[in-house]
């Protein structure tokens, strides 16, 4: 690469909004993909993460500069998580009308998720701290890091595992439930926020209003649950 090309590259990088277009722009050609294509493997998440690390790499970007290059993206991330109570509040009847069957699903399947995953980590050999890291998987990450460490787990390990169950469940979450022919939009939202978070429930108002909704309200109920009761039940524990 000539100094002149270097040069102009340089610049370009050095804009204060190279990185928010570089990230939206990536983000918009996934979610374009996926959309003609219908591929699971396409989630637009996943592919987003893959392309802008090749980048990075590419051209020999440190992340602490892609970091700082998107800390609007960062800032505006507390607001559109807020946001998500808007399709809730307008579903709000339907909810009161399903109240206790949503409650009960919600533990038990909240209960059912986290017990799951520790279960299979136990059996494949995983050590304590291991274990205590990957039981707030299914909650969002600043939740489940707080949760990780304060239980003797790893925080930054705990936001890896939740990334992958995130992503995981945005990717089969849906394809699983039309498989075992689950076709209520409420029981499909309360799956995906139960599982998956707020990736899920990116990926169920994708689907409809009312399952956005109710995702809405399981990562959120999940994540309330989670940092109260998880620590004292390890605490009692041991």
């Amino acid at each position: 690469m000539t100094v002149e090309w270097q040069a102009a590259l340089d610049a370009v990088i050095q804009h204060p909004l190279f990185f928010v277009g570089l990230t939206l722009g990536v983000y918009q050609l996934a979610v374009a993909a996926y959309e003609k294509t219908r591929w699971i493997i396409l989630q637009p998440l996943l592919i987003s993460m893959v392309v802008l690390i090749a980048v990075l790499l590419a051209l020999d970007i440190d992340y602490v500069n892609y970091k700082q290059g998107t800390q609007l993206l960062t800032l505006i991330l507390g607001p559109a998580t807020v946001a998500l109570a808007v399709p809730l509040y307008l579903n709000v009847r339907r909810v009161r009308q399903v109240l206790w069957p949503t409650l009960i699903t919600l533990f038990v399947g909240g209960l059912f998720a986290t017990v799951l995953g520790v279960a299979l980590a136990w059996a494949f050999g995983a050590e304590t701290m291991i274990l205590k890291t990957i039981a707030p998987k299914s909650v969002t990450s600043p939740i489940a890091m707080l949760v990780a460490e304060e239980m003797g787990g790893s925080a930054s390990l705990a936001a890896v595992f939740v990334m992958i169950t995130g992503i995981l469940g945005a990717m089969i979450g849906v394809e699983l439930l039309r498989v075992f022919r689950i076709t209520n939009t409420a029981a499909q939202g309360m799956a995906l926020g139960i599982i998956a978070h707020g990736i899920g429930t990116a990926r169920a108002l994708q689907e409809s209003e009312e399952s956005g909704a109710f995702a809405a309200l399981a990562m959120s109920v999940m994540g309330v649950l989670t940092a109260v009761l998880m620590p004292l039940a390890v605490a009692l524990i041991a």
